[in-house]
């Protein structure tokens, strides 16, 4: 079976998501990124997408004194003082479910986004990353055409 790059991106995104609330602590977003295996984590305020945290974000936040001798308590200070809000990204790409693939394609070659959130109206239904493309496209045999 081939896999059509012009079907709706809601056959190929992930619809059961994890999010957080932009008020929501760093000490939680980290935990949600050290028990998931996820890398991109959509920040939500009353189910309308309002940025994104990506493990990326998230581990350039932590970069720090390592070597000191109260690092791991000036860590933890750190991600309760802070709040996903503060870190994540706001200017994003979106998508909606009946958009086809091959447009999420072009905006992960254009813009180096590696994540895109697909809305209906404000509300966030879906995700849609590059593992999900590629996941989908090394299962199946790539149709070109409509």
């Amino acid at each position: 079976m081939a896999i059509n790059i012009y079907a709706p991106i809601s056959t190929i995104m992930t619809e059961k998501l994890i999010t957080v609330h932009p008020k929501d602590t760093l000490a939680e977003v980290k935990d949600i990124f050290d028990t998931h295996k996820i890398h991109h984590l959509p920040v939500v305020k009353y189910k309308e997408i309002v940025g994104i945290i990506s493990k990326s974000d998230m581990l350039q936040f932590l970069r720090g004194n390592k070597n000191s001798p109260y690092a791991e308590v000036f860590e933890r200070s750190r991600l309760k003082s802070f709040t996903a809000g503060e870190i994540m990204t706001t200017r994003i790409a979106k998508l909606g479910p009946t958009d086809r693939i091959n447009v999420a394609l072009e905006v992960f070659k254009e813009n180096l986004f590696h994540a895109i959130p697909v809305v209906e109206g404000k509300e966030l239904v879906g995700l849609v990353t590059t593992y999900d493309v590629i996941a989908a496209l090394s299962d199946e045999t790539v149709q070109s055409e409509p």
